[in-house]
């Protein structure tokens, strides 16, 4: 009579091989757990960002639509003959007050305002500082009263400061 031999497969993993595949999953896990941290500990940047930039341009367009100083017309024509650079900031009164670039020098709203000094919805933490200086000489004028340079800068909730600038001509 023949004998059968069977032959026993192994099915399914040795203590071993479980071993080291807990070991390579604990590893990768580790890594994508730490990149995805870092990740989202940074994710709120681009908002911050973001509402800065719209912050501030909101404060560069109420801004460049003042009169360049107290001499010139609204509209700037005719242009005046005598053109002051006194940016001593404002005389008094709320921001609806402000009637040339020159008030808005030394303005610091925290939490930042509209035009009529309500606060803005959604921007509690951020401030906003307004910075102008007589700066006809860096863009080539014979006179530095002949241009401003508007500098705002707002503050976000990280405390990181965000200048934006633009050249305000007597025209």
């Amino acid at each position: 009579m023949k004998s059968r031999h069977h032959k026993i497969v192994q099915k399914g993993m040795t203590l071993v091989e479980m071993v080291i595949s807990i070991v390579l999953i604990s590893i990768a896990m580790t890594a994508m757990l730490t990149a995805f941290s870092t990740t989202m500990g940074r994710s709120a940047d681009p908002l911050w960002k973001n509402k800065s930039l719209k912050l501030a341009q909101a404060y560069l367009d109420e801004i460049l639509s003042k009169k360049y100083d107290e001499n010139t017309p609204v509209g700037g024509i005719p242009a005046p003959t005598s053109i002051s650079c006194n940016v001593a900031g404002p005389a008094g009164g709320g921001r609806d007050n402000y009637d040339t670039v020159d008030d808005y020098n030394g303005l610091s709203d925290n939490p930042p305002k509209l035009v009529t000094d309500t606060d803005m919805t959604g921007y509690d933490d951020y401030t906003v500082n307004v910075t102008v200086v007589c700066a006809g000489s860096d863009v080539g004028l014979s006179d530095n009263k002949y241009a401003k340079l508007i500098t705002v800068t707002v503050i976000s909730p990280n405390n990181s400061a965000m200048p934006f600038s633009v050249y305000r001509g007597n025209f």
